[in-house]
Protein backbone atom coordinates (compact mmCIF):
# COMPACT_ATOMS: atom_id res chain seq x y z
CA UNK A 1 0.00 0.00 0.00
CA UNK A 2 1.50 3.63 -1.02
CA UNK A 3 1.79 6.11 1.15
CA UNK A 4 -0.58 8.39 -0.59
CA UNK A 5 -3.38 5.62 0.06
CA UNK A 6 -2.33 4.84 3.58
CA UNK A 7 -2.98 8.63 4.19
CA UNK A 8 -6.57 8.31 2.72
CA UNK A 9 -7.22 5.46 3.91
CA UNK A 10 -6.34 7.07 7.62
CA UNK A 11 -8.03 10.13 7.00
CA UNK A 12 -11.19 7.86 5.65
CA UNK A 13 -11.03 6.03 9.39
CA UNK A 14 -11.14 9.41 11.21
CA UNK A 15 -13.33 11.78 9.21
CA UNK A 16 -15.73 9.19 6.93
CA UNK A 17 -18.47 9.85 9.22
CA UNK A 18 -18.64 13.05 8.03
CA UNK A 19 -19.00 12.59 4.13
CA UNK A 20 -22.34 11.85 2.63
CA UNK A 21 -23.73 8.24 2.37
CA UNK A 22 -22.72 8.06 -1.88
CA UNK A 23 -19.51 9.50 -0.84
CA UNK A 24 -18.69 7.30 1.82
CA UNK A 25 -19.83 4.34 -0.33
CA UNK A 26 -17.60 5.35 -3.55
CA UNK A 27 -14.55 6.28 -1.60
CA UNK A 28 -14.98 2.89 0.32
CA UNK A 29 -14.98 1.06 -2.97
CA UNK A 30 -12.22 2.55 -4.87
CA UNK A 31 -9.26 2.93 -2.39
CA UNK A 32 -11.01 0.03 0.15
CA UNK A 33 -12.11 -2.33 -1.83
CA UNK A 34 -10.07 -1.58 -4.82
CA UNK A 35 -12.52 -1.24 -7.61
CA UNK A 36 -12.41 0.50 -10.75
CA UNK A 37 -14.02 3.92 -11.05
CA UNK A 38 -15.76 1.60 -14.42
CA UNK A 39 -16.71 -1.15 -11.51
CA UNK A 40 -17.92 1.27 -9.64
CA UNK A 41 -20.27 2.98 -12.09
CA UNK A 42 -21.87 0.13 -13.33
CA UNK A 43 -22.40 -0.84 -10.30
CA UNK A 44 -24.14 2.45 -9.64
CA UNK A 45 -25.83 3.35 -12.52
CA UNK A 46 -24.13 6.40 -13.29
CA UNK A 47 -21.28 7.21 -15.71
CA UNK A 48 -17.52 6.96 -14.95
CA UNK A 49 -16.77 10.93 -15.39
CA UNK A 50 -19.88 11.17 -12.08
CA UNK A 51 -18.08 7.93 -9.90
CA UNK A 52 -14.61 10.27 -10.21
CA UNK A 53 -16.30 13.53 -9.20
CA UNK A 54 -18.03 12.22 -5.87
CA UNK A 55 -14.29 10.66 -5.18
CA UNK A 56 -12.77 13.25 -6.03
CA UNK A 57 -15.03 15.52 -3.90
CA UNK A 58 -15.14 13.49 -0.76
CA UNK A 59 -10.91 13.14 -1.02
CA UNK A 60 -11.11 17.19 -0.82
CA UNK A 61 -13.41 17.20 1.76
CA UNK A 62 -11.60 14.40 4.00
CA UNK A 63 -8.34 16.84 2.84
CA UNK A 64 -9.65 20.06 4.20
CA UNK A 65 -10.74 18.35 7.63
CA UNK A 66 -7.41 17.46 8.29
CA UNK A 67 -6.17 20.72 7.45
CA UNK A 68 -8.12 22.54 9.66
CA UNK A 69 -7.79 19.55 12.38
CA UNK A 70 -4.31 17.93 12.19
CA UNK A 71 -6.14 15.24 13.90
CA UNK A 72 -4.43 12.52 11.71
CA UNK A 73 -1.30 14.01 11.47
CA UNK A 74 -1.10 14.26 15.64
CA UNK A 75 -2.44 11.36 15.84
CA UNK A 76 0.80 9.58 13.64
CA UNK A 77 3.26 11.67 16.17
CA UNK A 78 1.57 10.24 19.79
CA UNK A 79 2.05 6.77 17.85
CA UNK A 80 5.67 7.11 16.98
CA UNK A 81 6.42 8.53 20.66
CA UNK A 82 4.48 5.97 22.34
CA UNK A 83 6.65 3.41 20.11
CA UNK A 84 9.73 4.82 21.28
CA UNK A 85 8.70 5.12 25.11
CA UNK A 86 7.95 1.83 24.96
CA UNK A 87 11.26 0.87 23.44
CA UNK A 88 13.10 2.37 26.17
CA UNK A 89 11.28 0.76 28.24
CA UNK A 90 12.14 -2.46 26.99
CA UNK A 91 15.67 -1.59 27.34
CA UNK A 92 14.99 -0.56 31.37
CA UNK A 93 13.18 -3.73 31.68
CA UNK A 94 16.27 -5.80 30.28
CA UNK A 95 19.17 -3.31 32.45
CA UNK A 96 17.12 -3.35 35.78
CA UNK A 97 15.54 -6.93 35.40
CA UNK A 98 17.52 -8.42 38.16
CA UNK A 99 16.39 -5.48 40.75
CA UNK A 100 12.82 -6.29 42.06
CA UNK A 101 11.48 -2.55 42.10
CA UNK A 102 12.91 -1.34 39.06
CA UNK A 103 11.89 -4.24 37.01
CA UNK A 104 7.87 -4.37 38.45
CA UNK A 105 7.91 -0.65 37.39
CA UNK A 106 9.45 -0.92 34.09
CA UNK A 107 6.91 -3.88 33.89
CA UNK A 108 3.92 -1.35 34.55
CA UNK A 109 5.29 1.11 31.89
CA UNK A 110 5.38 -1.33 29.52
CA UNK A 111 1.89 -2.70 29.69
CA UNK A 112 0.14 0.97 30.19
CA UNK A 113 2.08 1.74 26.47
CA UNK A 114 0.33 -1.51 24.97
CA UNK A 115 -2.64 -0.61 26.20
CA UNK A 116 -2.02 3.06 24.64
CA UNK A 117 -0.82 1.85 21.32
CA UNK A 118 -3.70 -0.83 21.16
CA UNK A 119 -6.29 2.16 21.25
Amino acid sequence: MSSTTLQKTMLFDFFGDLLTEKQRDYFDLYHNEDLSLSEIADMAGISRQGVYDIITRAEKTLDDFEQKTGIVRRWSEMRSELKKAGEIAQKLQQQYETEPPCAKLTQQLLIILNELQDK
